[in-house]
Order: structure tokens, then C-alpha cells, then sequence
């Protein structure tokens, strides 16, 4: 019985090293873990993408037509700002400084934001549906990244830094509701209502007229 006890020990100790040598093999050279470095470069792409939509909200605040959408974006510019700085203090808490990496994700939201305002008559109400469905895609962006970042962050045992990233992503959600809360109000209605003169497909089917003419 002794030496069984001692063998099931001895297989249990090296079951345990064996564990913890595993463990170590999923560091980097740094000494961080693979999810440790994979949640600090998606705070680096959020940090990038989070700049370029301060840029896109000016830009929206400017192209949109009713005064209920252009507070809403003012006020979400303002909350943007927020977020910048809480990232910045999430990069703190991590002991790293506050970077951005370009966000390809990003881009082609916002690129297809400013393909909107060219494409809608300035002043109707089809624009803003337009833009609220462009902003509500930048908001879905912005959604799956802080709720994927507040999972790590809890994971990684980053409980301060997770409760700062889900601070942003409830307010993220809010901004979501209130963007379809304005859809839903008059917008959409008034979008209807305007006709082909100012719609989108309409728009989309004089750009296709001149190309089958072109062929």
C-alpha cells in the first residue's frame, strides 16, 4: 500500500509540473499570455478606431438634417472623447503606453458613412435614416469589441480595467437604442414619405443607367 500511495504521488507531482510547464509554453518572450497580448492589441485597434469616429461624427453632425439627430451624434462625440481617455486608462493599468493600430474594420464603416452622405439629397429625411444606419453599424463595431474586451479583461484577472471597458459598452448599447428610438419616431416615416426624389435607390439606379450606357 506505501509504495502505491508514494507512485500515485509521484505521478500526481509530475502531472502538476507537467501542467505548469504547459502553462508557461503559452507565454510570449515578454511573459505575457497569448490572450494577455491578444486583448492588449484589440485595446490598440479600439483605441485607433475610437480617434477615426470622432472624425466621422464631425462629419455627420454636419451632413444630417433634423436637430434631434445632430444632438444625438454631439453628444455621442462627447461620450467618444470619454472613451478615449478611459482606454488610455485601461493602457495605464497595464503598465503600457496608449497606442492605436490601424483598424481596416473601422475604415470601411466610416468610408461607407461618407459614400452616404454623397449619395443622399442634403436635407431629407432619407439621409438621416441613411446616416442612422451607418452610425448604428460603427455602434454593432463598437459592441462586439467591448464585449469581447470585458470577457478578457475578466479573464486575464484585469477586474478594474474590465469594469471601466463595460462602463463604455452600456453606454455604447445606450447610444444604440436612442439611434433606433429616432428611426423609429418620425425619421423612417418622413424618409418614406419623400418618394424617389430623394432616395437611395433611386440615386443607385441613375449611377447604373449611365454605366449599362457606357457598355
Amino acid at each position: 500500500m506505501a509504495r502505491k500511495t508514494e507512485t500515485a504521488k509521484s505521478a500526481a507531482t509530475k502531472e502538476n509540473k507537467t501542467g505548469m510547464q504547459s502553462a508557461e509554453s503559452k507565454k510570449d518572450s515578454s511573459g505575457s499570455s497569448y490572450l494577455e497580448k491578444f486583448f492588449t492589441d484589440q485595446l490598440k485597434d479600439i483605441y485607433y478606431a475610437e480617434k477615426k469616429i470622432l472624425e466621422g461624427l464631425d462629419k455627420m453632425v454636419e451632413a444630417a438634417t433634423t436637430d434631434e439627430l445632430k444632438d444625438a451624434f454631439k453628444e455621442h462625440h462627447s461620450q467618444t472623447e470619454k472613451h478615449v481617455k478611459r482606454l488610455e486608462k485601461v493602457f495605464g493599468l497595464l503598465g503600457k503606453k496608449a497606442e492605436g493600430e490601424k483598424c481596416e474594420a473601422i475604415e470601411g464603416i466610416l468610408k461607407e458613412a461618407e459614400s452616404i452622405i454623397e449619395d443622399t439629397e442634403e436635407g431629407s429625411m432619407t439621409r438621416d435614416a441613411a446616416l442612422i444606419f451607418a452610425a448604428q453599424k460603427v455602434e454593432h463595431y463598437e459592441i462586439a469589441t467591448y464585449g469581447g474586451l470585458v470577457q478578457f479583461a475578466i479573464t486575464i484577472g484585469e477586474h478594474e480595467a474590465a469594469d471601466i471597458l463595460d462602463r463604455t459598452l452600456r453606454e455604447e448599447e445606450n447610444t444604440d437604442a436612442l439611434l433606433t428610438e429616432i428611426a423609429e419616431n418620425d425619421i423612417n416615416l418622413g424618409a418614406e414619405h419623400e418618394g424617389t426624389e430623394y432616395s437611395w435607390s433611386a440615386t443607385r439606379s441613375a449611377e447604373n443607367g449611365v454605366a449599362a450606357e457606357s457598355e
